[in-house]
């Protein structure tokens, strides 16, 4: 397997947030169409500065939760660049930016690749290819990753999340094999397997190759440190995070006891994103913080909670403790 990228590097250990994409509010004089709302560049840096000062590692941009595939490939450009170069603006000159790509073609996904080195961001995160995925292979899975990162021109990380994906299956075989090529750094598992995330978080090559492993789960946060993982890349640091930065810190402390106690909260929580995907996470970055419209996501997405401020009201108690913590941080 050949190389072409001069940094091989994992993204650092630490909490990450999969950033939705801000489009124009409904209030803004730029709205012009209720579908498909122009992007909302201020907004998407404003965002991202609270979560940098808040103790998140990182930002993936562009991922499931960011609606890549609502977006044409200049708006994936103009966004990485316009959060690449706030935070550099704002005291954050290396801070690390991880771009998605959700395409089946390798050419395609070479060329997102080589656009988001150019916009700024330091590592890839590739979804799996699944459109035809009850007849693919494991092989055929090693082959279309190995020759992708054989062309990319930054690292990549295997993005592997059966939900999006056609419930397309990738063993930890695979996985642990791609993890010798030097140019995929590692891998983001949107699953609930827990055994997967063992066995190759412990294997020897992910040891002795520093690929990382990092769970896209926050209700899964404690249990994947227990055995060896990374960290996680998770929706709800995206509006709490603090709270889910304070998990990983109590762990590397050695303070389990606090750590679950607080991983409590933060599964509970968790159960809005089970429910609502992309919707709920919008809608609490809204009412939570106050970036963007609770609605305003693309069409088909757009419209928020069927129930509006009714299915909120459900959540309070629920979020509750974790408003409370987050202020105390």
């Amino acid at each position: 397997m050949t190389n072409t990228a001069a940094n091989k590097a994992a993204p650092p250990p630490g909490i990450y947030v999969p950033v939705p994409t801000f489009f124009a509010s409904k209030h803004s004089p730029v709205y012009n169409n209720a579908l498909r709302p122009p992007l909302d560049l201020e907004t998407q840096l404003a965002h991202s500065l609270h979560l940098a000062k808040a103790g998140i590692k990182g930002l993936v941009l562009l991922g499931s939760t960011g609606e890549a595939v609502h977006l044409t490939r200049t708006e994936r450009s103009e966004l990485i660049s316009a959060v690449k170069n706030g935070l550099a603006n704002n005291g954050f000159e290396e801070y690390p930016l991880i771009a998605g790509s959700a395409s089946n073609s390798i050419d395609e996904t070479v060329g997102m690749l080589i656009e988001a080195k150019e916009s700024g961001a330091g590592w890839g995160m590739v979804l799996v290819p699944s459109y035809f995925a009850a007849f693919v292979t494991q092989q055929g899975i090693i082959d279309w990753y190995t020759t992708v990162a054989d062309m990319s021109p930054i690292p990549i990380m295997i993005y592997y999340y059966p939900g999006v994906s056609n419930n397309v299956m990738v063993t930890p075989e695979t996985i642990t094999t791609l993890a010798e090529h030097p140019n995929i750094v590692g891998a983001k598992f949107s699953h609930g397997n827990i055994s997967h995330h063992t066995i190759v978080a412990q294997h020897p090559t992910v040891k002795q190759t520093g690929f990382a492993t990092f769970t896209g789960l926050g209700q899964q946060l404690l249990p994947v440190l227990a055995v060896g993982c990374l960290g996680a890349i998770d929706g709800l640091a995206a509006f709490f995070p603090k709270s889910v930065v304070y998990i990983f810190n109590l762990v590397e402390e050695g303070k389990w006891g606090k750590a679950r106690e607080v991983q409590t909260f933060v599964s509970s929580a968790e159960e809005l994103i089970v429910k609502f995907g992309t919707v709920g996470i919008k809608e609490a970055v809204s009412r939570i913080l106050g970036f963007g419209d609770n609605d305003g996501c693309r069409a088909p997405l757009h419209g928020g909670f069927p129930e509006g401020d009714k299915e909120w009201e459900k959540w309070s108690t629920i979020m509750s403790p974790l408003v409370k913590l987050e202020a105390s941080l």
